[in-house]
C-alpha cells in the first residue's frame, strides 16, 4: 500500500520548461512517488505540455501503469502516480519534429531500474534545434552514463529533420545491477576529436564543405578531427555538423544545425568555436552533459562531482527538481554562465523490488 503523500512541482520555477517535467515524472517513477505537477512551462510562448511531452508523459505511464490526469496538448496540470515499472519493447511515436533524444531521457533510468532489458523504437526528431541531437547521445552522454553502470545503446535507423520530423531510432536498455558514483572534477587528456558532417536529401558537397571547414579551423588552432562524411536517410531534407571530444574521462560534444541561406562554412564555424572555447577552459562536461547527468549523480551512492564548462540555468533548475524528491546534499560552485563545480552525495537508491518482470518478445 503505497503511503507517500503526492508532491506538488511548480512546472514555472527557475528555466521552467521541460526538463521540470522529464526529470519529475523519471524519479517519480523510480521512487513511487506520486507528482502533481502545475504551471507547467507557464512562462513559455506555447506553455503547457507540447507534442513531444506529451509523448513522453503517455509513454511513461505505459510503461509504469500509471493513473494519469491532465494529459492533454497544451495542459498545464498533470496528476501522475506510477505504477510497476516493465521493461520489454516499447514504441514512442512523437508525431512531429519533437526531439526523440529529449523523450529517451526522460524513460532511460526508469528502464533501468526493472528486471528485464527494455528495447525502445522511438519516432519523431532527430536532428531539431534547441535539442541534443542524436550523435550526442551515442557519442558523448551513453558512454559517461555506463561510467555509473548505467548501459544502453542507441543506433538511428533514420533521421528526421524540423519541421516533418519523421526519423526513427532504436534504442536498447540494460537493467542496471549497480550504479557507482561519477568523479568527473578532471577530463584528463585530450585523446582525439571526431566529427560526422551529414546531409539528407541535399548535394553531398554540403557535407564536404562543411568537413573541410572544420578541418582547417581547428587545424589552425593546432588539432587534428577525424570527420565521417555521410548522406542520411530522411523524411525531408537537412543537413549536420556534430563534433565530439574524446578525454581520458570524460568527453564534450557540440552540434550545429544547417538552414536556408547559411553556407555550409558558417555551420562549421558554430561547431567549431564552441568546442575551441570548450578546449579553451579546463572542464571536464559541456553545460548539456552536466545537466543529463544529475539525476544519476543523485541516485548512485556516495560522492558524485563533476566541472562544467558552464553552469546553466537549465542546471540549476535540474537540482531544484531532484531536491523535491530527495533530501541530498548537493554544493555547486560558480556563477551562472560561467564555469563550476558541482558535488552530490547521492541516495543510493537500488532496484526496487517493485520493478516488474516482464519476458521479452521473442
Amino acid at each position: 500500500m503505497r503511503l507517500s503523500a503526492v508532491l506538488t512541482i511548480d512546472g514555472s520555477y527557475g528555466e521552467g520548461g521541460g526538463q521540470i517535467v522529464r526529470t519529475a515524472l523519471a524519479l517519480s517513477a523510480i521512487l513511487d512517488r506520486p507528482v502533481e505537477l502545475v504551471n507547467i512551462r507557464a512562462g513559455r510562448k506555447n506553455p503547457g505540455l507540447r507534442p513531444q511531452h506529451l509523448a513522453s508523459v503517455r509513454a511513461l505511464a505505459q510503461i509504469t501503469g500509471a493513473q494519469v490526469r491532465g494529459a492533454e496538448l497544451g495542459s498545464s496540470a498533470l496528476h501522475f502516480i506510477p505504477g510497476l515499472i516493465s521493461g520489454g519493447a516499447h514504441r514512442v511515436e512523437i508525431g512531429t519534429a519533437g526531439a526523440v533524444s529529449l523523450v529517451f531521457q526522460m524513460l532511460l533510468a526508469p528502464l533501468a531500474f526493472t528486471k528485464t532489458p527494455s528495447r525502445l523504437t522511438l519516432s519523431g526528431g532527430t536532428h531539431v534545434p534547441w535539442s541534443p541531437p542524436a550523435p550526442y547521445v551515442s557519442e558523448v552522454f551513453l558512454p559517461i552514463a555506463a561510467k555509473a553502470g548505467l548501459i544502453a545503446t542507441w543506433e538511428v535507423e533514420r533521421a528526421g529533420f524540423y519541421p516533418r520530423g519523421g526519423g526513427e531510432v532504436r534504442a536498447a536498455v540494460e537493467p542496471i545491477t549497480a550504479l557507482a558514483p561519477l568523479d568527473l572534477s578532471d577530463r584528463g587528456k585530450l585523446l582525439r576529436i571526431r566529427a560526422i558532417s551529414a546531409v539528407a536529401g541535399l548535394p553531398r558537397r554540403i557535407a564536404e564543405r562543411q568537413a573541410d571547414r572544420l578541418s582547417l579551423r581547428l587545424g589552425n588552432a593546432g588539432y587534428e578531427v577525424e570527420t565521417e562524411i555521410t548522406e542520411l536517410e530522411a523524411g525531408s531534407p537537412g543537413d549536420t555538423l556534430f563534433v565530439w571530444a574524446e578525454f581520458e574521462r570524460s568527453r564534450a560534444g557540440f552540434g550545429t544545425l544547417g538552414e536556408r541561406g547559411k553556407p555550409a562554412e558558417s555551420v562549421a564555424d558554430d561547431a567549431a568555436d564552441a568546442l575551441l572555447i570548450f578546449l579553451a577552459g579546463r572542464a571536464a562536461t559541456d553545460s548539456h552533459l552536466a545537466d543529463q547527468l544529475v539525476l544519476l549523480m543523485a541516485l548512485a551512492p556516495g560522492r558524485s562531482v563533476l566541472t562544467t564548462a558552464q553552469v546553466s540555468q537549465h542546471l540549476l533548475t535540474n537540482l531544484w527538481t531532484v531536491r523535491q524528491f530527495l533530501p541530498l546534499l548537493i554544493s555547486h560552485e560558480g556563477r551562472m554562465g560561467e564555469p563550476g563545480r558541482l558535488t552530490i552525495e547521492g541516495a543510493g537508491i537500488g532496484v526496487p523490488a517493485k520493478a516488474a518482470v516482464t519476458p521479452s518478445p521473442a
